[in-house]
C-alpha cells in the first residue's frame, strides 16, 4: 500500500515522503497512529508542497550553519577552571560549559550535542574540539582552558 508520511518515520523515511509498506503496518500502526495517510491524489499534491517546504527549511538550517561556522571560525574560546598546580583540573569542561563560554564570548548559540567531545576536558590548556553543525557543516573550535586565580 501507498502512504504519504505525515511527520518522519525511521527508517521508512521524512514528513512528505510517499512510501510502499505492507497492507497491515499502514492499517494497524501508521494510519491509526497518524503517521501518514494512504497515498491519493489529493494526499500525493500535499505530500509534493511538505516536500517543498522542508526543502526550504532545510536550506535555512543549512545558511544559518554556514553563519555560525564563519563566526566560530578563527575564535579561541577561553574558559577559566580551578586547577591543581599540575595543571589537572579539579573538575571538568564537558558540553555544556563549552556552550555556555561560546554564548558568552562569541554571542552565538549553540546545543550541547553539537559537540563532539569523546570525554570531558581536564587539563589545562590549548584543545581542538570539533563540532558538527549540520549535516553538510562542521568547524574545530580552539578551547584554552586557563587555571582560574585563587586555585
Amino acid at each position: 500500500m501507498k502512504v504519504v508520511l505525515l511527520t518522519s518515520v525511521q527508517p521508512l523515511g521524512r514528513k512528505g515522503d510517499i512510501c510502499d509498506v505492507a497492507d497491515g503496518y499502514a492499517q494497524n500502526y501508521l494510519i491509526p497512529k497518524g503517521l501518514a495517510v494512504k497515498a491519493n491524489k489529493g494526499s500525493i499534491a500535499e505530500a509534493a508542497a511538505m516536500k517543498r517546504s522542508r526543502e526550504l527549511q532545510d536550506r535555512r538550517r543549512l545558511e544559518e550553519a554556514r553563519e555560525m561556522a564563519e563566526r566560530l571560525a578563527g575564535k579561541n574560546i577561553i574558559i577559566s577552571a580551578r586547577a591543581s598546580e599540575a595543571g589537572r583540573l579539579f573538575g571538568s569542561v564537558n558540553a555544556s560549559v563549552l556552550a555556555a563560554a561560546i554564548e558568552e564570548q562569541v554571542n552565538t548559540t549553540l546545543p550541547a550535542g553539537v559537540f563532539e567531545l569523546a570525554e570531558p576536558i581536564k587539563e589545562v590548556g590549548v584543545h581542538t574540539v570539533h563540532a558538527s553543525l549540520h549535516e553538510e557543516i562542521s568547524v574545530d573550535i580552539s578551547v584554552e582552558v586557563v587555571a582560574s586565580e585563587g586555585a
